[in-house]
């Protein structure tokens, strides 16, 4: 996000997608939680409860986040494995959904909108693009959106990918455990992730798959 100061519309477009993202991730946790009775309570959102600091680092630095954590020993099994795991796809799967309609909108207002066929996900997350106003908003409104749920499928912790990958497991092995032990309790999945938004500098490694998975979607939309 940072890299997009040159361009400020861009960067408030990137800033507005990752407090959405993280808004829309709580709404939708929430209310699964609740569907399931898992949870009582207001689905309104909670910075406290929704903001990972590392994750605001990561959104900044690298231009895609993540929120808060969900710990795999909060939510119980009883349910299912599979009802359970909509409480971990539930936060990637509607900041990629409302990705969508924000393409169309891009579609819609830009005749240029055949440009996203040379674009790349890094390209807009860094401000390289060449449009402006309000098409360079929404563009990257868009592409933060989907940023942020494609990064939150990865299954390394604190990402919501991690709790599926867990929950996916009738009774996770010793070699789950001890993947849970380094990389989450140790914090090396945290490391792991705010290494490859920092280096290298130029073209940092979260930007790989990244632009691997979501770079598609914009070819869809040219």
């Amino acid at each position: 996000m940072l890299f997009a100061l040159g361009r400020p519309i861009a960067f408030a477009g990137l800033l507005a997608a990752f407090l959405l993202a993280l808004t829309l991730r709580a709404l939708a946790i929430r209310f699964v939680a609740r569907r399931l009775h898992m949870a009582d309570g207001p689905i309104t959102p909670s910075p406290r409860e929704d903001v990972d600091p590392f994750g605001a680092v990561a959104a900044a630095v690298g231009g895609a986040g993540w929120g808060k954590t969900i710990d795999v020993d909060e939510v119980p099994r009883g349910f299912g494995r599979g009802r359970t795991a909509w409480l971990y796809l539930a936060g990637p799967l509607v900041t990629l959904v409302v990705a969508q309609p924000m393409f169309f909108l891009y579609a819609l207002i830009n005749p240029s909108s055949y440009q996203l066929a040379f674009y790349r996900v890094s390209d807009v997350l860094r401000g390289q693009v060449e449009d402006s106003g309000f098409e360079q908003f929404v563009l990257a409104l868009a592409v933060g959106l989907l940023a942020f749920g494609l990064l939150a499928l990865i299954p390394v912790p604190p990402l919501d990918g991690f709790g599926l990958l867990w929950i996916a497991q009738r009774r996770p092995g010793p070699g789950m455990q001890g993947y849970r032990l380094w990389f989450e309790q140790k914090n090396l999945g945290v490391v792991l992730l705010l290494v490859c938004c920092f280096f290298p500098l130029s073209s940092p490694f979260l930007m790989i798959p990244l632009d691997l998975v979501g770079t598609p979607f914009l070819r869809l939309w040219s």
